[in-house]
């Protein structure tokens, strides 16, 4: 028998300490020469490791402040502003990170709608760019299979083929309401949708004249049409000039939304509107960068063999529709496309989202872009108005934010709808996927009969919430049970008829006429905190409320607060109501009450608060010296839109006697 002594046991032992430290300090050694090494996904680590070249998103520090758009009205002025402040951003900041990428030929792309470069490198590249100062993270771009997993017998996202003979209306057509709302006149007419997916067949009969780029002869894809997907491309092959659809997922869905062959096969929701498109996956496979991609190219489109460069916001669509995931599981960030989405939302461009089909258990809705507040996410329902089993549920856990999702539902189980394996043939799939353009094309059937509402994505989501046919959770998740909204349903099934109907307040304002410069208003929010109205008109104000439909009577009275007198009127979809002797320096509400729309519909009542405190120029709730540097800033200016809260005397003129207003109330404040 060999025996070891001690003594060599113990040299052993020492050896194998001073390894042991040595390696211990070779990697704190190895961390401290990589600063940056917690700016770098564990994805990126993985597939960089032993020398292996991976794509990654480089985010930089610097990203666009987009909350100016808030106060624009119309989706030109939000898509312009948006557009520009985001490439003004990339412009002024990406210059060294491209230039230094070039100089060591190194293959990248930039974007602009996220502030980040799409790189292909090794991680000695992605130890050097977290190192930077101008870099915020460095994120994976994993391949991301979108439909791996075959759903339950009954609820197949694939051909029946039983169920594919026509049925002139299709079933969740009819189960949304929309030939209800057809019957009034309003088919979608006016709005444009996005669809980002697989690609398109779209030539398709029930699709090709709803396609924008088609005008019954000839077709221009120019500002119509963009292929993310640069290597591979299955059947259309990598950057496909014309719309082409490599898998079929995106054909179905864009006949959900408006497919419509003039004769029996009635598949979309909105038959009046039109459509563009973005390939955003390769086979059903996408990256962050591929979806980040689609979501530029609909903030400003751009020629099909052109640049970002040549952007145009007036051509961007009015809503997207998006029936795809990026699950951190799978390397996806949960923040990266988040300001993709949001960026989207402030150009007044709506994006509906499919909630996921990961259900029955809580908490599946867990990827992006389903898990953000800024999307608008879809659950699935059947024909006999059951949840399907397969629809993701909430609430959000994957971003900590217990957010409720979905936001609706919609039919999701054995829909009919268009197939790209001929121009007249259509399939049935089941998903999230399928519900998710029934909404888009709802969303077109309610801003074609209210161009009031078209952009303004806060209001139109009351309204859908509102008038969602609510249904109560038969199970908990997040202690929601017997509860509406919840996590299962949201707030229930779309309902467009109910939508179209519905008689809503669209926005409060309090408005004043500065002599011949013009009529300004200032918003007066019916959530959160009140507007501040800092104008002074001897105790005379004017509240202008506007609905989303004509209304017939309605009163107001004054529930907190002092006014000596008031009146109110309707006329058309506005009710104005006049107050007078308002004292200065105070919370005043209004409540809005016994609204009647001419259809017969009513509405609660409700409550409009604005703080009164006049010199208060920048709306902050008190009035102090910033006040009276801005008015001096604007003495002797033009009253116009930008400035016309410094003309506090509301004569039409910024001068010494709004300097005195301002300064002799100097301390007043409004909590």
């Amino acid at each position: 028998m060999k025996i070891y002594s001690l003594a060599r046991w113990s040299l052993f032992t020492i050896t194998l300490f001073w390894v042991a430290v040595i390696a211990s300090t070779h990697s704190f050694s190895a961390r401290e020469q990589n600063p940056g090494m917690s700016k770098i996904a564990p994805w990126v680590l993985e597939r960089t490791a032993n020398g292996q070249e991976a794509e990654f998103l480089v985010v930089l520090d610097q990203q666009a402040d987009l909350s100016g758009a808030e106060a624009l009205t119309t989706k030109q002025e939000k898509g312009q502003f948006v557009r520009d402040a985001l490439w003004k951003k990339a412009q002024e900041t990406q210059g060294p990170l491209l230039s230094w990428l070039a100089e060591r030929n190194i293959e990248h792309r930039a974007y602009y709608i996220v502030n980040l470069i799409w790189v292909k490198a090794t991680s000695d590249v992605a130890f050097a760019l977290a190192a930077r100062p101008d870099v915020a993270r460095v994120e994976g771009n994993p391949q991301v299979q979108n439909f791996p997993n075959p759903l339950p017998v009954d609820e197949v996202e694939a051909p029946l083929p039983q169920q594919d003979a026509p049925t002139a209306i299709e079933w969740g057509v009819n189960n949304v309401r929309a030939p209800e709302v057809w019957a009034q006149g309003f088919t979608g007419q006016g709005i444009v949708v996005g669809a980002a997916d697989t690609g398109y067949r779209w030539d398709h009969t029930a699709i090709k004249n709803k396609y924008r780029g088609w005008n019954g002869v000839t077709a221009n894809h120019d500002y119509n049409w963009h292929d993310s997907i640069h290597s591979g491309g299955g059947t259309c092959g990598p950057n496909a000039t014309a719309p082409c659809d490599d898998n079929g997922h995106g054909t179905h869905t864009a006949g959900s939304v408006l497919g419509d062959d003039g004769g029996v096969n009635q598949v979309g929701v909105a038959p009046g509107a039109k459509w563009i498109g973005c390939r955003n996956m390769n086979q059903g496979v996408g990256t962050p960068a591929t979806y980040i991609e689609c979501f530029e190219f609909f903030l400003a489109p751009y020629p099909v063999t052109g640049t970002p460069a040549q952007g145009n916001p007036s051509l961007a669509p009015d809503i997207t529709t998006n029936s795809w995931g990026c699950p951190p599981s799978e390397g996806c960030s949960a923040t990266t496309l988040q300001a993709a989405v949001e960026a989207q939302r402030a150009a007044g461009i709506m994006p509906v989202v499919a909630a996921g089909n990961a259900g029955p258990s809580c908490s599946t809705v867990n990827d992006p872009p389903a898990i953000y507040d800024a999307s608008y996410s879809i659950g699935a329902h059947s024909s006999t108005n059951a949840i399907a089993s397969f629809s993701s549920r909430g609430p959000v856990t994957v971003d900590g934010s217990l957010r409720r999702k979905p936001d609706v539902t919609a039919p999701g189980v054995s829909v009919r709808s268009c197939s790209r394996t001929s121009t007249t043939s259509y399939s049935t799939f089941s998903g999230t996927s399928m519900a998710t353009p029934h909404v888009a094309g709802v969303v077109a059937l309610l801003w074609s009969a209210h161009p009031e509402l078209r952009h303004n994505i806060d209001a139109t989501e009351n309204v859908l919430n509102e008038t969602a046919v609510h249904v109560l959770a038969a199970t908990s998740c997040g202690s929601d049970s017997g509860q509406t909204p919840n996590n299962t349903w949201g707030h229930g099934r779309i309902d467009a008829k109910a939508a179209v109907d519905k008689l809503a307040i669209l926005g409060v304002v309090s408005r004043k006429t500065h002599g011949g410069a013009g009529t300004f208003d200032i918003p007066l929010p019916l959530s959160g905190t009140p507007g501040v109205e800092g104008r002074s008109s001897g105790g005379a104000h004017t509240i202008v409320v506007t609905f989303n439909n004509p209304v017939a009577s309605g009163s107001a009275a004054v529930t907190e607060g002092s006014a000596s007198g008031m009146t109110s009127n309707v006329s058309g979809n506005t009710m104005t109501i006049n107050l007078t002797g308002v004292a200065d320096v105070q919370r005043l509400t209004v409540s809005i009450n016994g609204v009647t729309g001419n259809a017969g519909q009513t509405m609660a009542s409700t409550a409009v608060t604005m703080k009164v405190l006049a010199g208060d120029t920048n709306g902050s709730g008190d009035v102090s010296s910033s006040d009276i540097g801005q008015v001096k800033s604007q003495t002797s200016n033009p009253v116009t839109a930008s400035n016309f809260r410094t003309d506090v005397a509301v004569n039409g003129a910024i001068n010494a006697t709004d300097i005195g207003l301002v300064k002799s109330r100097s301390g007043a404040n409004v909590p």
